[in-house]
């Protein structure tokens, strides 16, 4: 028996003779009402307002590189399997084979893909899925690029969740982004990137 078998028997004998689980209610709206042009319209308002950039566009690859270009980032770090026309001309394309967190902590910034998003709360969520790699790529430099198909973007949280089944399902860890990294401290002083990048810019590929 491995330690978390052991763990997990412990668990269920603790909870013998537990009360019937509650039915959770289901009532709440799961699906959304917008049609994709609102929803879009929406994501961006929403991701703006944390302070993110957002660019919608047909060239991902060309607005990749102007959004690097423009922060200074020369040295970017990507997932090994992120689609080659997505990756950007012009900057040093650093393929991320697990890298040392020193080794991530001296890039200018990381170019990824991600799973979803979701309008009403101008969250982005990554699976692990291709073009995303592992959490520390996107977590560690203080840029991310971020890129996301119109067509990943739904209107409401149920609508989300439900895109991330198959990737719960599988057990890949989840991510959800809302802006860039920042917190406030008891004067309700902004502070950005103490928990991940300090830069966030999300681009929408149409």
């Amino acid at each position: 028996m491995t330690g978390r078998d052991a763990v997990l028997a412990r668990i269920r004998a603790a909870l013998d003779g537990r009360p019937a689980m509650v039915e959770v209610p289901r009532a709440y709206r799961q699906a959304g009402e917008l049609d994709p042009a609102d929803v879009l319209e929406l994501f961006v308002e929403r991701v703006r307002d944390y302070r993110a950039t957002v660019v919608v566009t047909d060239d991902p690859a060309l607005a990749a590189a102007e959004a690097l270009v423009a922060a200074g980032a020369r040295r970017v770090g990507i997932a090994a399997d992120l689609d080659g026309a997505l990756r950007p001309t012009g900057v040093e394309l650093v393929e991320d084979d697990g890298l040392a967190p020193r080794e991530l902590d001296a890039l200018d910034g990381a170019l990824t893909t991600c799973a979803a998003g979701c309008a009403v709360t101008g969250t982005i969520a990554l699976d692990g899925g291709p073009g995303q790699g592992r959490r520390a790529l996107s977590l560690v430099p203080d840029l991310h690029v971020c890129v996301i198909r119109a067509d990943a973007i739904v209107e409401s949280v149920p609508e989300l969740i439900a895109a991330l089944e198959p990737s719960a399902r599988e057990r890949r860890p989840t991510v959800l982004v809302s802006g860039p990294s920042a917190t406030s401290d008891i004067e309700l002083t902004r502070v950005e990137g103490v928990h991940g990048p300090r830069q966030l810019v999300v681009i929408v590929a149409t």
